[in-house]
C-alpha cells in the first residue's frame, strides 16, 4: 500500500521504489561549490587584466612625463677642461679623451677654459681636427683676465663651436716659428694662412682676421676681436659664459639636429689630467728646461773631473734626458743652443784646469746669454730664474774646479813617487854590525830597506824613504828624536 503522502522520494530511505538518477546530469552539492569558486577566480583574474591594460599605458605615460619634466628641470651636465700652458702631445690626447668623454658620457657641451702662449703645430692640427669632428658643441673660453690664446691658441680658438674671451685677453700673433731658429719659407707660411682662414670660414668666423694673425702676427683684444668677428662673445666668468649660451642652437658634426643648449644652471663636471699626463706637461716649461740642463751639465762634468760612487753622474744624466724632452716640445733658437754648448765647454775648463775662475765667469756669462737667445717668441727664461742659476753655476764650477785639482794632488802616486819623502823605522837587520839591509813596516806592509850609501843601520833607528830598487827601499837614516822612547810612528808624515 501506498503510504498517504504519496509516493516515496528518491533516495529517501526506506523508499519503496529505486532511486532515480538526477535530471539533466545534476551535480553533488560540492562540485557545484567549486564550480562557482572557479568561475569567480576566472571572472576576477580577466577583470585585473583588463584594469592593467587600461592603467599601465596611463601610468607609464605619467611615468615618461614626470621622466621628461625632471629632465627639462636638471639639463645633462658640461664637461670642463682646463687648459693652461704649451700646446703639446701632452695636451692634445688630453683635449682628445675629453671629447670622447664629452661623446659618451651624455654631456650637452664640452667646455675648454684655454690660456696658453702657443705650441707644437703638429699637437694644434690634432685639436683642431678633434673639435671640427666632435658631435657635442666645443666652447673655447680664453680665461682668467690677463689669459691669452696666442698663436696656436689662436687656431684653437677658432676652431671650436664658440669661441669666447674674458675681459682684458688677447687673441692672435699665430705666426708659425722654426723650432731650430731658422726662417720660415714662404711655403710654410701660405700653408699655416690658408688653415687658418679655412678654419675660420668654417666656423663663420673673420677668415681675413685669422689670415693676418699668421702672415703679420697680428693680435687684439677681446673687445677688438668681438667687433671683428673672431669670437661670438665676451664672458667674464663661466656662470655668465652658460648664462649667454643658453638656448643656443650649435650645428654639431654627424649630420644630425642642431644640439640645443640649456646651460643657465646646467652642472659643471670635471675632466682632471692624469696624474703622469699632468707630469710631462709640467716639464714643457722654459723654466724647468733651462734648469735641468744647466745643473745637469755641471753634474755629468764635476763627476768626470772627480770620480765617486756615480751619484752626480745618474743625477746629470737624468736631468739632461728631461731636458731635452722639454726642448722636443719647445720653439728652440740655434743661438740659444750654441751659447748653453759653449757655456758647457768653459765650465768643464775650469773644473780640469782650476785657476782664478776665468773660465768659470765666461761660462756663467755665456749661460746667461744662452738662457736669453734660447727659446723663441713669447715663451721666454724668468729673469729671476736665469740670472740666480747663472751665478750659483758659475760659482759652483769655480768651487768645483778648486775641489777636483786638491782631490788630483791627493792622488797616490806609482812607483818609487809613492814612497818617497816618506818616514819609517827600521826594526830589524839582518846583520847588526854591518848588516846593510833591515826590514821595516811602512803602510802595513814589510819590506826590506836598505841605506842608500851601504851604511850600517840598527833597530829602532829612523829613516826616510829615497828611492827604491826592485822591492827594496832604499833609506837614509835620520838622528834620533829627543826623549824618543822607541820607534817613531812610520805614518807620522805624509
Amino acid at each position: 500500500m501506498r503510504g498517504p503522502t504519496g509516493p516515496s522520494r528518491p533516495g529517501r530511505p526506506g523508499g519503496g521504489s529505486a532511486p532515480l538518477p538526477p535530471p539533466g546530469g545534476s551535480r553533488p552539492p560540492a562540485a557545484r561549490a567549486a564550480a562557482r569558486l572557479t568561475a569567480l577566480a576566472a571572472l576576477a583574474a580577466a577583470a585585473a587584466v583588463a584594469l592593467a591594460a587600461v592603467l599601465l599605458p596611463a601610468l607609464s605615460g605619467g611615468g615618461t612625463a614626470r621622466a621628461q619634466q625632471q629632465q627639462e628641470e636638471e639639463p645633462a651636465a658640461v664637461l670642463l677642461a682646463e687648459v693652461d700652458g704649451t700646446i703639446t702631445p701632452v695636451i692634445a690626447d688630453y683635449l682628445d679623451s675629453a671629447v670622447q668623454a664629452a661623446e659618451e658620457g651624455g654631456h650637452q657641451a664640452l667646455l675648454v677654459e684655454l690660456d696658453t702662449p702657443g705650441g707644437l703645430d703638429a699637437s694644434m692640427r690634432e685639436i683642431i681636427q678633434d673639435f671640427l669632428d666632435a658631435r657635442v658643441p666645443v666652447i673655447v673660453h680664453v680665461t682668467p683676465s690677463g689669459a691669452r690664446a696666442a698663436s696656436a691658441g689662436a687656431l684653437i680658438t677658432f676652431s671650436a663651436h664658440v669661441a669666447a674671451m674674458a675681459p682684458g685677453t688677447t687673441i692672435g700673433a699665430a705666426t708659425p716659428v722654426d723650432l731650430q731658429g731658422g726662417e720660415i719659407s714662404d711655403k710654410v707660411l701660405n700653408d699655416a694662412a690658408a688653415y687658418a682662414e679655412a678654419i675660420a670660414g668654417e666656423r663663420g668666423r673673420n677668415a681675413e682676421f685669422a689670415a693676418q694673425t699668421v702672415r703679420d702676427g697680428r693680435s687684439v683684444t677681446a673687445a677688438t676681436a668681438l667687433e671683428l668677428n673672431a669670437v661670438d662673445l665676451v664672458a667674464g666668468d663661466r656662470a655668465g659664459l652658460l648664462d649667454e649660451l643658453d638656448g643656443r642652437e650649435i650645428p654639431v658634426a654627424g649630420g644630425g639636429p642642431p644640439a640645443v643648449l640649456h646651460t643657465a644652471d646646467a652642472p659643471v663636471t670635471e675632466h682632471p689630467m692624469g696624474f703622469f699626463s699632468a707630469l710631462l706637461q709640467s716639464l714643457a716649461d722654459p723654466n724647468l728646461a733651462f734648469l735641468f740642463l744647466s745643473v745637469g751639465a755641471l753634474a755629468l762634468l764635476y763627476e768626470l773631473a772627480v770620480p765617486g760612487i756615480g751619484l752626480g753622474g745618474v743625477i746629470g744624466v737624468i736631468l739632461l734626458v728631461t731636458g731635452f724632452f722639454a726642448l722636443s716640445v719647445l720653439p728652440v733658437h740655434i743661438a740659444g743652443l750654441a751659447l748653453l754648448v759653449l757655456a758647457a765647454a768653459l765650465l768643464a775648463a775650469e773644473l780640469f784646469t782650476p785657476g782664478i775662475g776665468i773660465f768659470a765667469a765666461g761660462g756663467a756669462i755665456a749661460l746667461l746669454f744662452g738662457g736669453l737667445f734660447l727659446f723663441e717668441g713669447s715663451m721666454r727664461v724668468s729673469p729671476w730664474v736665469l740670472v740666480p742659476a747663472s751665478v750659483l753655476l758659475g760659482a759652483g764650477a769655480a768651487v768645483a774646479g778648486r775641489l777636483a785639482w786638491r782631490a788630483r794632488r791627493r792622488r797616490p802616486a806609482s812607483g818609487a813617487e809613492a814612497y818617497t819623502g816618506r818616514e819609517l823605522t827600521v826594526e830589524s837587520v839582518t846583520a847588526p854590525e854591518a848588516g846593510p839591509e833591515g826590514r821595516a813596516l811602512l803602510d802595513g806592509a814589510w819590506w826590506r830597506v836598505r841605506h842608500r850609501d851601504g851604511a850600517p843601520m840598527r833597530p829602532g833607528q829612523p829613516a826616510r824613504v829615497v828611492g827604491l830598487d826592485g822591492l827594496t827601499l832604499l833609506v837614509e837614516t835620520l838622528p834620533d828624536s829627543p826623549g824618543s822612547g822607541g820607534p817613531t810612528d812610520p805614518s807620522a808624515k805624509d
